[in-house]
């Protein structure tokens, strides 16, 4: 007993020190919503710290391992790698870290700094360690990933605003890279924009949970009209959002240099990572003749949260051992020859010529007789990259590549099915050139439109010969002869020349188009989140937007919502817009010309120059996802990547021969009631795509009778054979016999001629 009484004065005195020490942290205004849960998360990171996780094991895919692989002596002497080099203001783009390490000195370059846009310079000192929210310090800065407010991650429910102009300049708009609508001033405009201009204005990124925060990028409004973006601003981060702590510069609140147009973002990186649940810019200063605008992203890593099943839940995880990083053209290069290796009895590597500053255009084939055209066997392809800066696309193609080899190698039946009846072909980058300049840039500040052209300043998605009106000129002259078919239609002799404005990506892409007999294609862009089909033009004369059908509107539909409805947030109709279009009416897809009217489209091209159904796949808001998003959107776009090529089986597909056997190339087959016609490859065969129903279908050849036959399609995967054998014409069989001996037939009219002729000579 006296030892108790002794003791309890002691515990008193230690119950009272505890009572003083958490006023005093409320006081600081540093208490979290759920105070248990933030000091058991001080508690986990000291340990956390203390045992760092082991290196993760090497990737199966990752070029590192295959360093002296060698490449083709040709590549080795093109000016390209001969001049080859890093970024200047960064290295590559590092790989997101699977594990949070609190860091507190200056970063070394990585994926962040691997930038174009421009980076604040008032840096230099260090923030001073005196706030009411903890400071992370460690002996490496890290590099944090984006939060996602371009990439939507960010809900709208996350950010708010002291005032806004309009909901059409709300909070919610404030997000890197939106666009504005058509029409501004509408719903869907370019910015937050405050909506008085003063000191007291600010926009705030609810993290929903502690987040270590790094560094802020900002730009102005998006407008064509008005010039509206913040010069300078103020960050605030607080644990409760009614208590805030300034980032400091020393002794004084810091003030970080802002933009000076309205496009280029801009990274300011604070001086010491910070961590809280809320962050908020403060604008300082604006453009003089503008307004409180701005949009932005937050770079923060957030911490470990075990005890969260919220988070936990949303958590996007992967179990494919792929190579998730950004790929520059060496490693893309060197990937493709890993993959070759692995699975070199179903791949080939090839190129289709060359871009404009001597990048192979490189594609990849797959399938189990690489190299030559099976008969009977349908051929599809990918293409990506045709806009530089649209990178995720070309991400998603690389690793198709790596799961397709790794399926067959594992002999899963679906993959093995697939790539036993099908020619694939993998085109990852149609615009080497400006995907360099958009890998320089980076993914946060090269902006919306760095790396877009080719070069020499080419759209390439707009760069095709424009064959729509060459088609409806000749359907609306109904006296006139028909001149143009409706299929097949040749190449205007202006596009072939060499002064036209045509880009050397271009005429690789049709030299190839024309050269293997495509059936089904894809061409996969970003910035959006939505399947695009023909027409891609409108018919009316002055309307930028109208709905354009093909004749083959209902397979294109099907084509189109086939990728869509797979995918896992095209048809989501809780789904926030990317930027002002809501699609959800067509659910995740859109007829090109209704959306946008584009003259020579790869797409229009495709469809009246060759037999290929080519759509426009958009597979993500973000056109250059940060590296850490590359799992993610592996996962949102596998499954529906590997439906979509195989439509390429639905229809009819069959033969068409003469009487011995032999094939019969560039037989034109027709369906009664689709006034578009396709032909047969050079060995007779030819896939028509069609959905489920019965149809008449009609094969001719120039010296050969028609033939007509009914053809039913069902609704199982596998197209419907329908064969034809073809019987000569007598006139053709005619001909044929008088060219076996040697003499041609004898015209009439030139023979009268000749007799008439000679009868005068003896008259005279």
């Amino acid at each position: 007993m006296a030892r108790l009484g002794t003791a309890c004065p002691a515990l008193a005195l230690a119950l009272a020190l505890v009572a003083v020490a958490l006023a005093g942290v409320r006081a600081q205004g540093a208490a979290f919503e759920e105070p248990d849960y933030y000091s058991q998360e001080l508690w986990r990171r000291g340990r956390y710290y203390g045992h760092p996780e082991p290196e993760p094991e090497p990737e199966l895919f990752s070029p590192s391992l295959h360093e002296d692989l060698r490449v083709e002596e040709q590549e080795q002497q093109e000016p390209h790698q001969q001049g080859h080099r890093t970024p200047k203001k960064a290295i590559k783009p590092k790989k997101a870290p699977k594990r949070e390490k609190l860091v507190a000195e200056t970063p070394p370059p990585g994926k962040n700094s691997n930038r174009k846009g421009r980076r604040s310079k008032n840096l230099e000192k260090a923030a001073s360690d005196d706030h009411g929210v903890p400071v992370a310090h460690e002996d490496v800065r890290e590099s944090c990933p984006p939060l996602g407010l371009e990439t939507l991650k960010i809900t709208d429910f996350q950010l708010h605003a002291s005032t806004s102009k309009r909901y059409g300049l709300g909070a919610h708009r404030g997000r890197l890279n939106i666009q504005a609508g058509i029409n501004e001033n509408d719903f869907y405009d370019g910015a937050w924009c405050a909506g008085r201009n003063d000191l007291h204005q600010w926009i705030e990124v609810d993290a929903r949970r502690l987040t270590k925060f790094t560094g802020v990028i900002t730009q102005g409004r998006n407008s064509l009209w008005l010039s509206d973006w913040v010069t300078s601003y103020k960050v605030m981060v607080s644990n409760d959002s009614h208590t805030w702590v300034t980032v400091k510069n020393g002794s004084g609140d810091m003030i970080f240099e802002g933009n000076s147009e309205k496009e280029i973002p801009v990274l300011n990186e604070l001086p010491v990572p910070m961590v809280a649940r809320y962050i908020r810019i403060n604008p300082q200063s604006w453009f003089d003749n503008g307004s409180i605008c701005m949009r932005m992203e937050i770079l923060g890593c957030p911490l470990p949260d075990p005890n969260n099943y919220y988070h936990r839940r949303n958590e996007m995880t992967t179990t494919d051992d792929l190579d998730f990083k950004h790929h520059n053209y060496k490693e893309m290069r060197q990937l493709m020859k890993v993959v070759n290796e692995m699975c070199p009895n179903i791949t080939r590597i090839y190129n289709i010529g060359k871009s404009h500053q001597g990048l192979k255009l490189y594609a990849v084939e797959i399938s189990d007789h690489p190299g030559e055209h099976e008969v009977g066997e349908p051929e599809f392809h990918y293409i990506a990259g045709a806009h530089g800066n649209e990178v995720l696309g070309r991400e998603l193609l690389l690793l198709l590549l790596q799961f397709l080899c790794q399926e067959y190698l594992a002999q899963n039946a679906r993959i093995v099915r697939l790539v036993e009846e099908t020619r694939i072909h993998i085109l990852p980058s149609l615009n080497p050139d400006g995907y360099e300049k958009a890998y320089e840039g980076g993914s946060e500040l090269g902006g919306w439109s760095l790396g877009r052209w080719t070069h020499d300043g080419i759209d390439i998605n707009n760069n095709f010969p424009d064959l729509n009106t060459l088609l409806w000129e000749a359907e609306d002259q109904q006296n006139a002869p028909r001149k143009v078919p409706n299929h097949y239609i040749a190449i205007p002799e202006w596009f072939l020349s060499e002064n036209a404005t045509v880009a050397t990506e271009t005429r690789a892409v049709i030299a190839w188009m024309e050269k293997i007999p495509f059936v089904l294609g894809g061409n996969l862009q970003g910035g959006e989140l939505v399947v695009a089909y023909p027409y891609d033009m409108v018919r009316s004369l002055w309307k930028t937007q109208e709905h354009t059908p093909t004749p083959d509107d209902h397979v294109f539909r099907w084509l189109a919502y086939s990728y869509a409805s797979t995918h896992r947030l095209m048809t989501d109709a809780r789904r926030r817009v990317c930027h002002t279009e809501d699609f959800q009416k067509e659910e995740g897809t859109v007829n090109g010309a209704s959306w946008h009217t584009v003259a020579g489209s790869l797409n229009d091209f495709s469809y009246l120059h060759t037999n290929c159904f080519e759509l426009s796949i958009y597979v993500g808001c973000d056109k250059y996802p940060h590296e850490s998003e590359l799992p993610e959107e592996w996962e949102n776009n596998r499954e529906s990547l590997i439906v979509f090529m195989e439509q390429v089986h639905r229809g009819i597909k069959g033969l068409v021969r003469d009487l011995q056997g032999k094939g019969i190339s560039n037989a034109v087959i027709s369906v009664e009631g689709v006034n578009h016609d396709i032909r047969t490859a050079s060995d007779g065969d030819y896939w028509r795509l069609l959905n489920p129903g019965e149809y008449v279908v009609t094969a001719k050849a120039e010296g050969f009778i028609t033939s007509t036959k009914n053809c039913m399609v069902g609704y199982d995967m596998g197209a419907t054979r329908c064969d034809f054998t073809l019987t000569k014409t007598n006139l053709a069989r005619i001909r044929e016999i008088m060219e076996t001996f040697g003499k041609q037939p004898v015209s009439l009219p030139s023979r009268r001629l000749k007799l008439r002729g000679r009868k005068r000579r003896q008259r005279g």
